[in-house]
């Protein structure tokens, strides 16, 4: 005589007692993952019973789910909860007779290092800082400052055009009648920031560095003025043996115009190869604004006068630092910056 067909209730507990039996033999990630298929895989044993609830009788249905809800996430709480010896959490201690590891520090960037300085000197002598766009309308980056069309200094100042009247500034200077437009005299003010020239980039020229412009305006504003200021500046900068001396130039927006040079730090004016033997160094030029841009700006020329002047942020820190490369200055590398 055959025995009766095994009732879905009896499979339920049968299969229980098998899963536990055989999950506790499951000592390693690949016959865990084993064992998962076979009992809560899509084709597994808990998939079966389920297919087999179709087929029970109405009246215990009810009941036959909940087993087998309870039968699947008891199985499923196992699997859960299993840690073999590869997922176990990795707990870490510590050697507290290591030495200890400093925290990497960042620091403002050479260049940022050299501008707060200089701004710091100027704004000790009663100058403000401002800043200015560095998208500039042509208008102010020449013809107001006595840049007229075809003017051949414009060629020494070849930038890059966005259209015929926005251009990328070549200095800081159209700031000067910015300012002047906007305020009445006196004046007194430094202007820092990035400019633009269309340069062939090498070691001593880029495509883009920072300048710091120098405006003031009040009167009887004099040269004397001029020479005591950037002489100040200077020892500051360099130190308290540095001179400074005027050589006449020409720039469009001053007039007078000068080249300021000071004695070479590096052989006190004696001569080196870093001066080429003549014991100065230019470091930026100068002069007293030219009539025609206080008129751009709306001053009058007969009632105030003034000086400006400008130098490359880059070189006084290349010159202050020695660096030989203006490209080191714009790479970024983390190498040479932690040096400053």
């Amino acid at each position: 005589m055959s025995a009766a067909p095994e009732s879905l209730r009896e499979r339920i507990a049968r299969g229980l007692a098998a899963a536990r039996a055989e999950f506790a033999a499951a000592t390693s990630p690949a016959l865990l993952e084993g064992w998962r298929v076979r009992w809560l895989g899509r084709k597994g044993t808990v998939a079966e019973l389920f297919a087999a609830l179709a087929s029970a009788d109405p009246s215990e249905r009810r009941e036959l789910g909940q087993l087998l809800n309870a039968f699947k996430q008891g199985l499923q709480a196992l699997h859960d909860g299993a840690a073999p010896a590869e997922r176990a959490p990795v707990v870490r201690t510590v050697d507290a007779s290591l030495p200890g590891r400093r925290p990497w520090v960042g620091r403002a960037h050479i260049l940022s290092q050299v501008l707060d300085e200089m701004q710091s000197i100027f704004v000790g002598l009663g100058f403000s800082v401002a800043s200015g766009p560095e998208v500039e309308l042509e208008e102010y980056n020449f013809a107001a400052l006595n840049f007229p069309p075809n003017h051949p200094a414009r060629d020494l100042q070849d930038t890059f055009y966005v259209d015929d009247r926005l251009l990328l500034r070549t200095q800081t200077s159209p700031m000067q009648v910015r300012i002047m437009r906007s305020q009445p005299p006196p004046v007194r003010v430094v202007v820092p920031g990035r400019v633009y020239r269309n340069e062939q980039i090498d070691a001593t020229h880029a495509a883009e560095f920072h300048q710091l412009e120098g405006l003031y305006v009040d009167k009887a504003v004099s040269m004397v003025d001029l020479k005591a200021t950037i002489a100040y500046f200077s020892r500051r900068m360099f130190g308290d043996e540095t001179r400074v001396r005027f050589k006449p130039h020409y720039f469009p927006f001053t007039e007078p115009s000068v080249d300021v040079d000071m004695t070479c730090f590096a052989c006190a004016g004696r001569g080196c190869k870093l001066c080429g033997g003549s014991g100065w160094i230019e470091i930026m030029g100068a002069g007293m604004v030219h009539p025609n841009v206080f008129t751009a700006a709306g001053y009058d020329p007969e009632q105030v006068t003034g000086f400006a002047f400008g130098m490359g942020v880059d070189r006084i820190a290349m010159l202050k630092h020695g660096i030989d490369d203006l490209r080191l200055l714009l790479e970024n590398d983390v190498r040479f910056l932690a040096q400053f």
